[in-house]
């Protein structure tokens, strides 16, 4: 087989695929352990026999829902290579928003007496520390994890990047671990509801780590437990920055009332026009928010 024919067969085999070629093209580099000009320069060029059954094996999984990024172990977030396992969840595209959003707050010219603490809560595969940790090199960073597996792929893609002196990594649920007071809360916490459990694609459900999703019957337990944590631990003027799900604007604003009464709360859309972050401003001692 080809390389250009395995593309073709690919882009039929993956049909239902929201991203058919892409999908393909991404296993053929994994198999081929090679770039993608390569394949556009070289499509004349004959598989292995060991190749073409690696990438057709990897085909038929994909084909059945498995996700991409487990099927290569790797995928992208704010520019940086990622690790991924199923032991933790595949990151996505709209998390980049919770990084922009946190980038900002640091910016901000209240925050520039010094160098805050942040804190990200659940970190899985160290996603989003890591990208902050990239983009603020003198910035103190710690993460959590209550899963051990999660927090080996987390430092083995700080290691990779070249992150491991930036982030430091704990052991434990939300804030537990933690000694000193955070300026700035991060988290992508699971926010699935239960009703919506059977509503979710096949990849996801079967694939990705429940710990990482399900967040009980109205999908805000995580929440609702590291805002509760976090009413006596963030430091004064803090901020906390949470990604939620679509539908959970309004009650995140409510709890976050409920603990932070003079904070100002406000819910960020994503592209599509969902909800998908809620920032909590806190009062200053000068009261900027």
């Amino acid at each position: 087989m080809t390389i250009r024919k395995a593309l073709e067969t690919g882009r039929k085999t993956l049909s239902a695929s929201p991203s058919p070629a892409l999908d393909t093209r991404l296993i053929l580099e994994y198999v081929l352990d090679t770039s993608h000009s390569y394949i556009i320069a070289h499509d004349e060029t004959i598989m292995s026999p060991t190749q073409e059954y690696r990438f057709l094996s990897l085909l038929e999984r994909a084909r059945n829902g498995e996700p991409i990024p487990y099927l290569v172990g790797k995928t992208n977030f704010y520019g940086l290579e990622i690790k991924v396992t199923p032991s933790v969840l595949i990151p996505r595209p709209e998390t980049e928003q919770l990084v922009n959003l946190a980038l900002e707050w640091i910016a901000r010219p209240s925050r520039r007496q010094r160098q805050p603490l942040i804190v990200d809560v659940g970190t899985g595969s160290g996603c989003i520390a890591l990208a902050l940790a990239s983009a603020l090199p003198l910035t103190r960073i710690e993460a959590t994890d209550v899963s051990k597996a999660a927090l080996e792929v987390a430092e083995e893609n700080a290691r990779a990047l070249g992150l491991e002196n930036r982030v430091d990594f704990y052991n434990g649920q939300y804030l537990n671990p933690i000694v000193d007071e955070p300026d700035l809360i991060v988290a992508n916490l699971p926010y699935i509801a239960d009703h919506e459990w059977t509503t979710l694609a096949v990849g996801v459900k079967w694939h990705e780590p429940d710990v990482a999703l399900r967040g009980g019957s109205d999908g805000m337990d995580g929440i609702r437990q590291l805002l509760a944590q976090a009413g006596n631990r963030l430091a004064p003027g803090g901020a906390i920055i949470l990604e939620i799900g679509w539908k959970q604007g309004e009650a995140a604003k409510l709890l976050a009332k409920s603990t932070f009464p003079s904070a100002q709360s406000d819910v960020k859309k994503d592209l599509s026009g969902h909800d998908r972050v809620v920032c909590i401003y806190t009062s200053d001692v000068d009261g900027d928010v």
